[in-house]
């Protein structure tokens, strides 16, 4: 595997900062982000300078109970060849549930969740990694993630689930250390044992990003420092074996390029200090390791037969309808837990849909964020996330209220925003036509 070095997350909002850092070896980008024939100057300028760019996708749901869908293959496919990337990453977790396999509508989390560490589900995994393994063009790495709640009769641990992964199929690993974190709070797992089952040959590189610790739950916001657990995983890595690249992970609430600078260096700090001590040649407190059979998943295994989705996508149907659509808690799991997760879904959609629709706070004012998490209680997502802007906007104008009132002095101004991006075509774009919808923004706004 390519050394790839220290690197940190692109992001539009700090393009800037990360061209002029210095010492940054490599970037990620989030590939869904990115259109093939209209990639930002930013990252295109990265590239003529020989900074290898990584597109690290968020939605192929590897972990789901549908195998994967050949259009998004094809997308993440395509960005690493236009990038020309030595690999790309995904997640070990689902996105969405429900569909044929668990006959019951298709239900989206805008969210990654964690899969159960079971049989069934590793070998739906294994299949699902191997079929996008046959779809790209570059090697795949996947990532571990972060969790609030644990599923109940689960049959491995983090690492040994990592370790079978990597065994069948020769998959690499994407370590996040701030989410080994995360699951140290909330779930009660110690990081180090899950450092020492895993096969650390196929590690391909490391994240670490920050979070914050509320009513005893860690949440992995990716919007604050990177704190001193997080940063004492990664010196217990680097003690075991050197990562081939570590990457600093930022997504929201952007602090100045000093600061940012300085996190990069408390990761190489964090770094120097596990490779000094692992060169003492002490004994390594997790025991010997083990490392990935040469050529594995080179021997073609049986995938799982349909009966085996079919229950893991009821399962997981289950879980996610309770989470976003209202239904009740299934039985075993953790019903506070859920709850916590139920209200960080709907947050995240109230955060990401005004990203997308910045119009929307700016019509509803104050009462935007309270109104869509009335909406997210119990209706899901059915597309992504402008899709979601457009439901939820059709919403408030079929019901016309709100928590705090009704709506009826936004409506023609919501009306117009909403035929304006909902019409099968898009509306005119010449002048005259352009000028009448913005004097008619200006006078609904009076």
């Amino acid at each position: 595997m390519m050394r790839l070095g220290t690197g940190i997350g692109w992001r539009p909002e700090i393009a800037d900062v990360v061209e002029r850092m210095p010492g940054i070896d490599w970037v990620e980008a989030v590939s869904e982000n990115l259109c093939p024939g209209h990639l930002p100057d930013s990252l295109l300028r990265l590239r003529r300078r020989g900074v290898t760019v990584v597109p690290h996708g968020v939605s192929l749901g590897l972990g789901g109970a549908e195998r994967p869908d050949a259009g998004r293959l094809a997308a993440l496919a395509e960005r690493a060849r236009v990038l020309g990337a030595p690999l790309v990453t995904e997640h070990i977790a689902f996105v969405r549930a429900g569909g044929a396999q668990a006959a019951s509508p298709l239900l989206e989390a805008g969210h990654l969740l964690p899969v159960p560490r079971t049989r069934d589900a590793l070998d739906v995994l294994c299949e699902n990694v191997r079929i996008a393994q046959d779809a790209l063009p570059v090697p795949l790495a996947v990532e571990n993630i972060a969790a609030l709640f644990s599923w109940p009769d689960e049959e491995l641990t983090e690492g040994q689930f990592l370790y079978e992964l990597a065994d069948r199929t020769g998959v690499r690993l994407l370590i996040d250390v701030a989410n080994l974190h995360t699951n140290h709070v909330n779930r009660g797992e110690d990081p180090a044992e899950a450092l020492g089952e895993l096969p650390l040959e196929a590690i391909a590189y490391v994240h670490v990003a920050g979070g914050f610790e509320r009513d005893g739950v860690w949440h992995d916001s990716h919007a604050h420092p990177v704190p001193r657990p997080v940063l004492d995983i990664l010196t217990d890595l680097a003690s075991r074996v050197a990562p081939p690249g570590v990457l600093l992970e930022r997504d929201e609430n952007f602090p100045e390029g000093e600061e940012l600078a300085g996190e990069v260096a408390s990761i190489r700090a964090a770094l120097a200090e596990g490779r000094a001590g692992g060169a003492s040649g002490g004994p390594d407190p997790a025991g010997p390791r083990r490392a990935v059979p040469r050529g594995a998943g080179a021997v073609a295994v049986a995938g799982p037969d349909d009966a085996v989705r079919q229950r893991l996508g009821r399962a997981q149907h289950a879980l996610l309808a309770s989470l976003v659509a209202g239904a009740p808690v299934p039985e075993g799991f953790d019903r506070a837990r859920l709850g916590v997760q139920a209200r960080a879904l709907a947050g995240k959609r109230a955060d990401v849909v005004a990203k997308v629709a910045p119009e929307l706070p700016v019509i509803l004012g104050p009462r935007y964020r309270p109104a869509f998490l009335a909406y997210a209680r119990t209706r899901p997502m059915t597309g992504g996330y402008r899709r979601d802007a457009l439901d939820f906007a059709e919403h408030v104008l079929r019901a016309g209220a709100g928590p705090e009132g009704t709506f009826r002095d936004v409506r023609r101004e919501l009306r117009e925003w909403w035929r304006e991006r909902s019409g099968p075509v898009p509306r005119s774009a010449r002048p005259g036509a352009r000028l009448a919808r913005a004097t008619r923004r200006v006078l609904l706004r009076r």
